[in-house]
């Protein structure tokens, strides 16, 4: 019978093995596809380059030297016929007639024809890619190609590279896996030898272990043992405790992000089901549209550091990036966003449009847009929003919140279970709380339940 440690190296080599030339074939042959998916893009994209420079009635010749010693693509232009007009790397009256060619014929039937073989007139393997251009009322193709030798030499380098990251990965996996099955067979000889003191009845044997919580448990109920029956579900009831108070503080984080990520994401989503709905949309709503959605999609990236605050903000540790902003761009900019969600409510603004107030645009703006959600969430009539160069007031005539709750809203994790409030309060409004205070900015919170609410920043 093998030992533990060699029980786990064997079958750790033999998965090694298998994972490694798996991953490693999938990634090769993945990245050979995409490369070659990029080359034909690239030729389709210098072959319209071309045409425009055919429009404007180019020396086709100089145009094909340009070609080659530029781009390094051998450049070929066909008349309807077949007949060869230009060719970049050869003598065109001695080409053969190009009509049947396998490129050429695609390219009458589809936007443009591939195909990858040999020429035997420069004696190269080539990938080529051609397509069909009307110059003049007279039909060509114009043909580029690009030796396969060249895009397999990157694709061998691209291959080695990847074999030498998985080989590096899988041997630093397998040190640690090998280090981590020595301990484990270490630290379990020792329980079992204990083990063995305990079938002679010598209660009095000792054992203790530092290589992990979970060995340092075990040894310890192990010195124990004579009181294990009494005392086993004690422990067994504290240990499901902490991983219940574990799995919900993860429960909490999740919800938490869920509920930053939902504005950024909605918005997002409407604006591109409408450009996908109405394909002779105005191009400037298009504009507009696209806009929003790449202003989103950046919100979403800025979100993700903002997330990282509740670790950082305690600490004092989180930089900042002042410049004056237009406080009224942002509230309107904000609402307009979270109304996609509340389609049948509205906002009522009320400020001067020239107040600008020196503040991080990205973190501001998560402050902003948690109190509105918040209003709308939690209210069924309009939201109201003040601001003047002393501060922001956003007030709703929701459900409110009890004194009790305010004085403990902003702490991290802390939930308002009366009334239904959402469990997304547990970390929304404790970074709103400590954005503030990074810009030496303060919340104020009135509420009267069955009421409302006022959530204020002041400068």
């Amino acid at each position: 019978m093998l030992k533990f440690h060699q029980i786990i190296l064997r079958k750790f080599i033999f998965l090694f093995f298998i994972l490694f030339f798996i991953v490693w074939a999938i990634l090769y042959y993945w990245s050979k596809e995409l490369y070659i998916v990029q080359t034909k893009d690239a030729l389709l994209n210098n072959i319209k380059i071309i045409s425009f420079e055919l429009n404007k009635d180019s020396n086709l010749e100089l145009l094909a030297k340009k070609v080659k010693q530029n781009l390094d693509l051998r450049l070929t232009v066909i008349a309807q016929d077949g007949t060869v007009i230009v060719e970049s790397h050869k003598d065109k009256s001695k080409m053969d007639n190009h009509k049947y060619r396998d490129e050429i014929l695609q390219a009458n039937e589809k936007e443009f024809g591939y195909k990858i073989r040999h020429s035997t007139t420069i004696n190269k393997d080539l990938l080529y890619i051609a397509k069909k251009y009307n110059l003049t009322g007279k039909i060509i193709y114009i043909r580029l190609s690009k030796e396969l030798n060249s895009i397999n030499k990157q694709i061998s380098s691209l291959g080695l590279k990847i074999f030498i990251v998985l080989t590096l990965f899988f041997i630093a996996i397998f040190m640690i896996t090998y280090k981590i099955s020595k301990q484990i067979e270490k630290e379990t000889l020792k329980i079992v030898s204990f083990l063995k003191s305990l079938t002679k009845k010598e209660k009095s044997t000792y054992i203790s272990s530092d290589f992990s919580v979970e060995f340092s448990l075990m040894t310890n109920l192990l010195t124990k043992v004579s009181q294990i029956l009494v005392k086993k579900e004690k422990q067994k009831s504290k240990y499901t405790n902490r991983l219940q108070a574990s799995n919900q503080q993860k429960d909490d984080i999740i919800s938490a992000i869920s509920h930053e990520f939902k504005n950024p994401i909605a918005v997002i989503n409407g604006y591109s089901q409408t450009l996908l709905d109405d394909e002779e949309i105005n191009p400037i709503i298009r504009k507009k549209f696209l806009t929003k959605i790449y202003k989103n999609g950046t919100k979403l990236s800025d979100l993700i550091d903002t997330l990282r605050l509740s670790i950082k903000l305690d600490s004092g540790q989180q930089s900042m990036n002042f410049i004056n902003i237009n406080l009224y761009n942002l509230v309107v900019d904000t609402a307009e966003n979270i109304e996609l969600n509340y389609p049948k409510r509205k906002t009522i603004i009320k400020g001067n449009k020239g107040i600008k107030i020196k503040a991080d645009p990205a973190l501001f703006s998560v402050v902003v847009s948690n109190l509105i959600e918040n209003a709308f969430k939690y209210s069924e009539y309009e939201v109201i929003i003040n601001f003047d160069e002393k501060g922001l007031d956003i007030i709703d005539s929701g459900i409110g919140i009890s004194q009790k709750n305010i004085e403990n809203i902003t702490n991290k994790f802390y939930r308002v279970h009366e009334n239904s409030w959402n469990n997304s309060l547990g970390l929304g409004l404790f970074i709103v709380n400590n954005i503030t205070k990074l810009h030496n900015f303060s919340l104020k919170i009135k509420s009267v339940e069955n009421e409302g609410s006022t959530f204020s920043v002041k400068f």
